[in-house]
């Protein structure tokens, strides 16, 4: 009898069965995703076999690299003179660390409290801050990545002030009940030496003096501690005595108080605009009063009030007058005057107005001693939204050239775009056309912050970012070894006519904001083909170009016709129009709208573009020119709908762009438009699913007026089209300037389309639309929705009743490949991928020869072959018969205006298919697609589907990318739950699974991509670019790749005072903190007041160095390193002051000798 195998049979029931069936998963994606080995017939018959995948899990792990940008809500600003690098705290908690360009470093306090202080122990590699939650933290700096060592949480008493003298192990905290306490920097726990603020104050003061504002111990001598409330009490407290030495009270609050490097004289600056400036000697009132922007009165007795002076700062030069320099203090005559700093030096009084509040500021001293002369070099000014430094040396006060990329959110980012391993020469032609536009005016010194090390590190290969901005320019940065430089900047707007104040709105625009946003790019990298889409539906070709050109630009426009037809709804009834269209809404079930957005102007607008291309000759620099201009026109009254999927090929010639109407191409080369079509046209015969028949009667007597439906939300299907300024990214609401929702209660045209199919009785179902259209329909109702939205579940069901008949362009891909079952070879195709998850291959017919590619026309045509995957199609990729990744075809770039352009370099040369595939394209190829539910392989030309991976159930995709990594290739993606995921090609193969990133904010899902060799980034803020890496091999070097903060470095010396003035000038005491604020004296702290928490800085350290033995040697080595640079520094200490021990003895001798011999009267 002949056996049966179980096995087999079963595996012939699962090869049988429909593909896409949703049955027990084998593998665990996203929270619910399972695998199908779909079967297999022809050519690919045994793909496994064929195809030897080399990725496995291994090859992938997850961490953020670096940082770039601005941080984000600045709040407080330090800086270690000796080191020379600056530290940056925000309201975020972050802190960002910068030294020499490349030196570059972020750190995070786990609470998120706002920073309030930072303190360098200088040439010490630690910081301290003072958080808002009360905390001290002690960061260790010597390493990579700095941890947190030691933090101290108070209880009972709020932080407000703290300060840390040089070379001093001792901290002072200063609290809002007025207190100070000692904190000691190594241990980090509280002395029993406390100075309460009724001790400090007399005994007849009957108020509270306030909070501690300031607190410094006298360059004269360390014993004695400046105290500053914020009443306009001054104490001077013996550290010694535990008494007060003098008291001073002025009648306006103290903002900031500043020594003279003598320790004779202090300035304080208050609350009224003045200065006060006061003598140890004479503390009963302060010896001079200024109030520098004062302007004196009629009755010339009293000046007019002035704004508060936040901060002075009084710094002596030994060859010149002081310095004196604050923020604010300006007069209120002007409300509208900018923020300034502003530099007295002697009689000069220089105003520098800044373009955003100040936020603090530092002086950059050549000493870090605070009893010697200060001689200032610098002033670094803190702003809320830049970072500046201005030359002191100079008279004009020039500022320095910043060397980060600090102004990245210059104009707010609207898309990212991120090129890893492209063409090596590409960076330096950037960065030749970007460096001619440099502003000039800088201060000719090198940048101050220059502290640390960095080297290039193994990763070699050129990195590019693209970023888009809401004022049409683009910016192209140098992202190459983890490090961010400006390399071009274009500006789209240019090609545009501007639009006059008052002129009203001639060319119909439909973006009353930031009209010029860019909310798409497209970059071919090695034709250098460049494309954006705006946010007023246009679509600009630019290419390269070297050499300068004054010419017209080309400008086309195109017609995509909202398909109304195809929509069928019940009869109108009689209701009164609504009032206002342009207003809020006040609720899902008042909403109204009208199909004639523009019929209180009294003309329909018709075949009118939303801008006016220059129509005169333009000249155009050296860099991206303009090629062509594309521009959606409104359609009987109806403005265009916004572009939600843009690509281009230069081999062809073509672009291609789509939206929620249809689908066009373009032939760039011609300057034609070949195609202008609605999406269900696009199906042809094809079309899978049923529609409803056209019915224009109906949908004309929408057209005649405004109407309401009495149960349903607005039945009409251009409630968008009102104000398209925003883009709808998975049920948000979104502009790309801004972070709020202006319009949260405006239902989008596919909410709109359903309810007038759906009539009186049905109840409001709707079905999420596209991740990448930006235009998704949730229920939307209050702010709070919105934000939890992304943890809805989304139904991707294709029923009758749900399926759009609008539907979405999502994804374009241009590539050689089967368009139909029965084609024999690869043919030029356009891959369209639309919202409701159906993919349409179009034929594309060149030209033979290239010599006809300008006069022979290209033909479009739909080949009929459609495909079908569950939810809004993001991507798509070619892999060939062995699983290698099919670059696009391309055309090697040429200068289009280049002067030695003959017959022979007129001819295009073309590279139809990567180097690597070009000896065996094979009889077959795989075609990857993947859907914000999905993935798909089909074999073709056979068009089986080999693999299917339910991606997620209970979310969607908000980015998936085809990358290469270590020489093989996978698919990334990224969910909106979180999850960042990899996946084998082409058998979709789950690699890499983790929950790593909440989207947070609409900025994370507009901004995330991914690029090859295992990296990605976002904005994680408005002002700054987060990178990450998914790639194990670059974790494992990370290290290697990050600069180091802390170098080696010999602090300088002290000056000599000289045997007088150390006689005569100061306390001959030495003044020892140990002693006085140690356990053995001042005793412990109350445990209730401070808890004192152990960082994990040590062991991140360790780490950080090696594991193991490795580690040890390295500790060892750097302790060495450390003691034996002390023992030379004691070395030489020793012998300077021998020398100066025989150069006083042999002064002495000789004086004995000149008087010797004289009697007394002679002297």
């Amino acid at each position: 009898m002949k056996k049966f195998n179980f096995r087999k049979v079963l595996d012939g029931l699962t090869a049988a069965s429909p593909v896409g069936s949703s049955g027990g998963g084998s593998g665990s994606v996203a929270g619910g995703a399972s695998v199908h080995p779909g079967a297999t017939a022809g050519a690919a018959g045994t793909p496994r076999e064929e195809i030897q995948e080399t990725l496995t899990s291994d090859y992938f792990q997850i961490c953020k690299t670096v940082r770039h940008g601005f941080p984000y809500l600045p709040t407080a600003l330090a800086f270690d003179p000796v080191q020379k690098i600056l530290a940056i705290g925000t309201r975020t908690g972050a802190i960002r660390i910068l030294g020499r360009p490349g030196v570059d470093c972020y750190c995070q306090h786990e609470s998120g409290a706002a920073v309030l202080q930072l303190q360098f122990l200088i040439n010490e590699g630690a910081l301290v801050s003072a958080c808002a939650d009360d905390a001290l933290h002690l960061w260790n700096l010597r390493q990579k990545r700095p941890a947190i060592l030691h933090s101290l949480k108070f209880n009972r008493e709020r932080i407000t002030y703290c300060h840390l003298p040089f070379q001093s192990k001792w901290l002072y905290v200063g609290t809002e009940r007025g207190n100070t306490h000692i904190v000691n920097i190594e241990s980090f726990i509280l002395s029993g030496y406390v100075i309460m603020w009724n001790k400090a104050i007399e005994l007849s003061t009957k108020t509270h003096p306030g909070p501690v504002v300031h607190l410094s111990d006298s360059p004269r001598d360390e014993g004695k501690l400046l105290i500053g409330y914020e009443n306009g009490t001054i104490v001077f407290w013996d550290l010694r005595s535990k008494r007060a030495d003098l008291r001073a009270y002025y009648d306006e609050a103290i903002h900031s108080v500043a020594w003279h490097h003598e320790g004779k004289q202090f300035m304080c600056s208050h609350s009224d605009g003045s200065l006060t400036l006061w003598n140890l000697k004479s503390p009963n009132r302060p010896f001079q009063t200024t109030i520098p922007h004062g302007k004196v009165q009629r009755d010339g007795k009293k000046t007019e009030p002035c704004k508060p002076i936040l901060k002075v700062e009084y710094k002596t030069c030994k060859n010149s007058e002081p310095f004196v320099i604050f923020s604010g203090g300006l007069s209120y005559d002007k409300p509208c005057r900018r923020p300034s700093l502003t530099i007295m030096h002697g009689k000069a009084i220089t105003v520098l107005e800044m373009d955003h509040p100040i936020v603090d500021f530092l002086t950059l001293c050549e000493t870090p001693y605070p009893n010697e002369f200060q001689e200032p070099y610098a002033v670094v000014v803190l702003l809320e939204k830049d970072l500046i430094v201005v030359d002191l040396t100079q008279s004009n006060f020039p500022v320095f050239e910043n060397p980060y990329p600090i102004d990245i959110h210059e104009s707010p980012v609207t898309c990212t775009e991120y090129f890893a391993d492209c063409p090596p020469d590409l960076i330096p032609v950037l960065y030749s056309v970007g460096a001619k536009h440099k502003k000039q005016g800088y201060s000719n010194k090198e940048w101050p912050i220059s502290g640390g090390a960095w080297n290039l590190g193994a990763q070699t290969y050129p990195e590019i970012i693209i970023t888009g901005h809401a004022d049409g320019s683009v910016k192209f940065w140098d992202a190459s070894a983890i490090t961010l430089q400006m390399l071009y900047k274009l500006k789209t707007s240019k090609v545009f006519e501007k639009q006059k104040v008052g002129e009203g709105k001639t060319t119909a625009e439909i973006v009353e904001e930031d009209p010029f946003a860019v909310q798409m790019i497209y970059w071919c990298p090695e034709s250098r083909i460049f494309c954006v889409a705006g946010v007023s539906a246009y679509v600009i070709v630019f290419r390269f170009s070297k050499h300068e050109v004054n010419t017209e630009i080309a400008s086309l426009e195109v017609r995509l016709q909202c398909e109304v037809e195809d929509i069928i709804t019940p009869e109108p009834e009689t209701n009164p129009p609504f009032p206002d269209a342009s207003s809020q809404l006040p609720s899902l079930k008042s909403l109204s709208g009208s199909t004639n957005t523009v019929a209180c102007e009294g003309t329909m607008k018709d075949s009118i573009p939303c801008l006016s291309v220059k129509a005169r000759h333009v000249r155009m620099p050296p860099g991206y020119q303009a090629d062509l201009v594309i521009q959606l026109v409104w359609v009987d009254g109806e403005p265009p709908q916004q572009i939600t999927s843009l690509a281009v090929n230069s081999a062809y010639g073509l672009v291609a762009f789509g939206n929620c109407n249809g689908l066009a191409v373009v032939d760039f080369m011609q300057k034609t438009v070949l195609l202008s079509m609605g999406t269900l046209d696009l199906y042809g015969s094809s079309d899978p699913y049923q529609r409803q028949p056209r019915s224009p009667r109906k949908s004309r007597q929408f057209a005649a007026g405004l109407t309401e439906l009495s149960d349903s939300p607005v039945s009409l299907e251009f409630e968008r089209c009102k104000s398209p300024t925003s883009d709808h990214v998975n049920g948000h609401c979104t502009s790309p300037t801004s972070q709020s929702c202006s319009s949260g209660k405006r239902l989008s045209s596919a909410d709109v389309s359903r309810a007038s199919r759906r009539g009186p009785g049905r109840p409001p179902f709707r079905k999420a639309q596209s991740a990448a259209c930006m235009e998704i329909s949730l229920p939307v109702t209050t702010e709070e929705n919105r934000e939890n939205s992304f943890s809805r579940s989304r139904s991707s069901s294709v029923s009758s009743i749900d399926r759009d008949s609008k539907e979405a362009i999502t994804a374009l891909y241009f590539m050689e490949s089967f368009a139909r079952k029965n084609d024999s070879a690869v043919s030029s195709c356009l891959w369209v991928g639309t919202g409701l998850g159906m993919v349409i291959i179009l034929s594309l017919n060149l030209p033979a020869s290239d010599d006809l590619r300008q006069s022979e026309p290209v033909m479009v045509s739909p080949s009929g072959t459609v495909l079908t995957l569950k939810g809004a199609v993001l991507t798509f990729a070619c892999l060939n018969c062995m699983g290698t990744l099919t670059h696009r075809p391309y055309e090697v770039w040429r200068d289009p205006h280049s002067a030695d352009d003959g017959d022979k370099t007129r001819k295009r040369k073309l590279v139809m298919h990567s180097p690597s595939s070009s000896q065996d394209m094979g009889d077959h190829q795989f075609a990857v697609i993947c859907s914000e539910k999905q993935a798909k392989v089909f074999s073709l030309p056979s068009q089986t589907c080999l693999y299917v991976l339910n991606i997620t159930e209970t979310s969607f995709l908000l980015r998936a990318d085809v990358v290469t990594l270590c020489n093989s290739v996978c698919l990334a993606c990224f969910c909106a739950n979180g999850h960042i995921m990899t996946l084998s090609l082409p058998s979709l193969r789950p690699l890499l699974d983790i929950n790593y990133l909440p989207v947070t904010d609409m900025r994370i899902a507009r901004t995330f991509c991914f690029t090859n060799e295992g990296q990605a980034l976002y904005l994680s803020s408005p002002t700054e670019i987060q990178r990450l890496t998914y790639s194990q091999e670059m974790c494992d070097n990370l290290q290697d790749m990050l600069g180091d903060l802390f170098t080696p470095v010999e602090t300088p010396e002290a000056q000599n005072r000289g045997f007088l003035k150390g006689l005569f000038g100061g306390s001959g005491q030495a003044f020892d903190r140990e002693e006085l604020f140690g356990e053995a004296t001042a005793g412990k702290a109350s445990r209730s007041l401070a808890q004192h928490i152990p960082g994990s800085g040590g062991i991140e350290g360790v780490r950080g160095a090696a594991g193991g033995v490795i580690g040890d040697l390295t500790r060892a080595r750097l302790a060495l390193d450390e003691r034996g640079q002390k023992l030379g520094e004691l070395d030489e200490r020793t012998a300077s002051m021998m020398a100066s021990a025989e150069a006083f003895s042999k002064h002495a001798h000789e004086v004995m000798l000149k008087y010797k011999d004289k009697k007394w009267y002679q002297f």
